[in-house]
């Protein structure tokens, strides 16, 4: 029996982990073009980044993060609910102590229940005013900001470590998967290799 040809499943299963690790490097490596024997070798990543930054863009502003969604979120009752008992001291702060400072006179008609009066059409109104508001201000506020450029220009300005290192931490386990994987299908190959060896010998 041929001992050297269990060698074979081990030299399958390095090349298998090899092919697919190189194969990950080559996702982020070289940063910059390299002409080699005549062919130009670039990172798939730094290569495709200006596309990358672009799609990433689209889908964040078409699909992630949509103004409608947020003014419909930030204009809802119960955030303005929430709000109440810090607005309620606010205005009780400023009937009480303010109204009092900036006009003496008129303070000294205004008791505790006219003040109460006075909070609850206040915090009525605002009920009404704040769920229109807040949708105004998010209409005018996409106007002015465009998410879409925002994003395609931050991910551009990237440097190609960084992206790498944004990449690898979301990914990490994945590539790892895919270099074991790699050995193990050598290993498998090369056990068939022996197997061919031996039905054919």
């Amino acid at each position: 029996m041929n001992y050297w040809l269990f060698l074979i499943p081990l030299i399958s299963a390095f090349i298998g982990w090899f092919t697919n690790w190189i194969a990950i490097k080559m996702l982020f490596h070289p940063r910059e073009p390299k002409r080699i024997l005549g062919i130009t070798i670039q990172g798939i990543f730094p290569k495709r980044q200006a596309q990358f930054a672009e799609k990433l863009g689209k889908l964040v502003s078409d699909e992630l993060l949509s103004f409608k969604d947020i003014a419909h979120k930030i204009s809802n009752p119960e955030n303005l609910d929430q709000l109440l008992p810090f607005i309620d001291a606010h205005i009780d702060r400023f009937l009480k102590e303010k109204l009092k400072e900036s006009m003496p006179m008129i303070s000294m008609f205004i008791g505790e229940k006219t003040i109460n009066q006075l909070k609850s059409v206040f915090l009525e109104e605002l009920r009404d005013l704040f769920p229109t508001l807040m949708e105004q201000y998010m209409t005018r506020l996409q106007d002015q900001l465009d998410l879409e450029k925002i994003v395609v220009e931050k991910v551009k300005g990237f440097s190609s470590d960084k992206l790498e290192d944004i990449l690898q931490n979301i990914m990490a386990r994945e590539f790892r998967f895919v270099e074991i994987i790699g050995g193990v299908l050598g290993f498998l190959i090369g056990l068939v290799q022996i197997a061919i060896t031996y039905l054919t010998a």
